[in-house]
Protein backbone atom coordinates (compact mmCIF):
# COMPACT_ATOMS: atom_id res chain seq x y z
CA UNK A 1 0.00 0.00 0.00
CA UNK A 2 1.26 3.60 -0.66
CA UNK A 3 0.49 6.80 1.34
CA UNK A 4 0.21 9.98 -0.44
CA UNK A 5 -0.01 13.19 1.15
CA UNK A 6 -0.16 15.98 -1.02
CA UNK A 7 -0.11 20.12 0.48
CA UNK A 8 0.59 23.87 -1.82
CA UNK A 9 -3.11 24.48 -2.61
CA UNK A 10 -4.62 27.35 -2.06
CA UNK A 11 -6.29 30.87 -3.37
CA UNK A 12 -4.45 32.85 -5.77
CA UNK A 13 -5.30 35.53 -8.73
CA UNK A 14 -5.71 35.06 -12.47
CA UNK A 15 -1.93 34.53 -14.05
CA UNK A 16 -0.70 33.54 -10.97
CA UNK A 17 1.29 30.49 -10.07
CA UNK A 18 1.24 27.86 -7.16
CA UNK A 19 3.38 24.71 -6.44
CA UNK A 20 1.76 21.61 -5.55
CA UNK A 21 3.54 18.91 -3.42
CA UNK A 22 2.62 15.40 -2.91
CA UNK A 23 4.56 12.90 -0.57
CA UNK A 24 4.96 9.28 -1.32
CA UNK A 25 5.31 6.68 1.51
CA UNK A 26 5.05 3.13 1.91
CA UNK A 27 5.50 0.50 -0.34
CA UNK A 28 7.04 3.08 -3.18
CA UNK A 29 8.72 0.55 -4.91
CA UNK A 30 5.44 -0.65 -6.09
CA UNK A 31 5.01 2.46 -8.35
CA UNK A 32 4.51 2.49 -11.83
CA UNK A 33 3.48 6.19 -12.42
CA UNK A 34 2.22 8.99 -10.22
CA UNK A 35 0.00 11.58 -11.69
CA UNK A 36 -2.16 15.21 -10.52
CA UNK A 37 -5.88 14.81 -11.65
CA UNK A 38 -8.64 17.42 -10.86
CA UNK A 39 -12.35 17.14 -10.35
CA UNK A 40 -13.97 20.74 -10.26
CA UNK A 41 -17.81 20.69 -9.26
CA UNK A 42 -20.28 19.04 -11.41
CA UNK A 43 -17.36 17.76 -13.68
CA UNK A 44 -15.44 14.59 -13.58
CA UNK A 45 -12.14 14.18 -12.57
CA UNK A 46 -9.31 14.74 -14.74
CA UNK A 47 -6.03 13.51 -15.69
CA UNK A 48 -3.67 16.91 -15.55
CA UNK A 49 -0.32 15.72 -15.49
CA UNK A 50 1.64 12.29 -15.35
CA UNK A 51 4.93 10.83 -14.48
CA UNK A 52 5.89 7.40 -14.84
CA UNK A 53 9.11 5.67 -13.30
CA UNK A 54 10.90 5.75 -16.45
CA UNK A 55 10.76 9.82 -16.70
CA UNK A 56 7.97 9.75 -19.25
CA UNK A 57 5.54 12.73 -18.74
CA UNK A 58 2.35 13.87 -20.08
CA UNK A 59 0.25 16.65 -19.79
CA UNK A 60 -3.55 17.29 -20.38
CA UNK A 61 -4.02 19.49 -23.44
CA UNK A 62 -5.80 22.46 -21.54
CA UNK A 63 -2.75 23.08 -18.94
CA UNK A 64 0.22 22.26 -21.67
CA UNK A 65 2.79 25.08 -21.49
CA UNK A 66 1.71 26.20 -18.14
CA UNK A 67 2.12 23.25 -16.15
CA UNK A 68 5.31 21.21 -15.36
CA UNK A 69 5.31 18.15 -13.50
CA UNK A 70 8.67 17.20 -11.38
CA UNK A 71 9.71 14.69 -9.34
CA UNK A 72 12.51 14.37 -6.41
CA UNK A 73 13.32 11.01 -6.20
CA UNK A 74 15.26 10.89 -2.90
CA UNK A 75 12.46 12.66 -1.27
CA UNK A 76 9.80 10.18 -3.06
CA UNK A 77 7.81 13.91 -4.23
CA UNK A 78 6.42 14.72 -6.85
CA UNK A 79 5.24 18.43 -7.66
CA UNK A 80 3.03 20.14 -10.27
CA UNK A 81 4.12 24.05 -10.77
CA UNK A 82 1.63 25.60 -12.11
CA UNK A 83 1.79 29.30 -14.17
CA UNK A 84 -0.68 31.48 -15.46
CA UNK A 85 -3.75 29.90 -13.68
CA UNK A 86 -6.92 30.51 -14.71
CA UNK A 87 -10.67 30.63 -12.85
CA UNK A 88 -11.04 27.40 -15.28
CA UNK A 89 -8.61 25.93 -13.21
CA UNK A 90 -10.35 26.06 -9.69
CA UNK A 91 -10.76 22.50 -8.20
CA UNK A 92 -9.83 19.91 -6.04
CA UNK A 93 -5.97 18.64 -7.31
CA UNK A 94 -5.66 14.93 -6.02
CA UNK A 95 -2.26 13.26 -6.15
CA UNK A 96 -2.81 9.59 -7.70
CA UNK A 97 -0.04 6.68 -7.84
CA UNK A 98 -0.37 3.23 -10.26
CA UNK A 99 0.99 0.21 -8.93
CA UNK A 100 3.23 -2.00 -11.04
CA UNK A 101 0.69 -4.04 -13.19
CA UNK A 102 -2.13 -1.96 -12.48
CA UNK A 103 -4.40 -0.65 -15.30
CA UNK A 104 -5.48 2.68 -13.20
CA UNK A 105 -4.17 5.08 -10.70
CA UNK A 106 -4.79 2.82 -7.25
CA UNK A 107 -3.24 4.50 -4.79
CA UNK A 108 -5.10 8.47 -3.84
CA UNK A 109 -4.12 11.33 -1.87
CA UNK A 110 -7.10 13.68 0.25
CA UNK A 111 -6.81 16.29 -2.21
CA UNK A 112 -6.02 20.04 -2.41
CA UNK A 113 -8.06 22.66 -3.10
CA UNK A 114 -6.92 25.41 -5.76
CA UNK A 115 -9.07 28.35 -6.31
CA UNK A 116 -8.16 30.91 -9.32
CA UNK A 117 -10.18 34.05 -8.49
CA UNK A 118 -10.74 36.12 -11.14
Amino acid sequence: QVQLVESGGGLVQTGGSLRLSCAASGNIFSINAMGWYRQAPGKQRELVAAITSGGSINYADSVKGRFTISRDIAKNTIYLQMNALKPEDTAVYYCAAQGVGASNYNNWGQGTQVTVAS
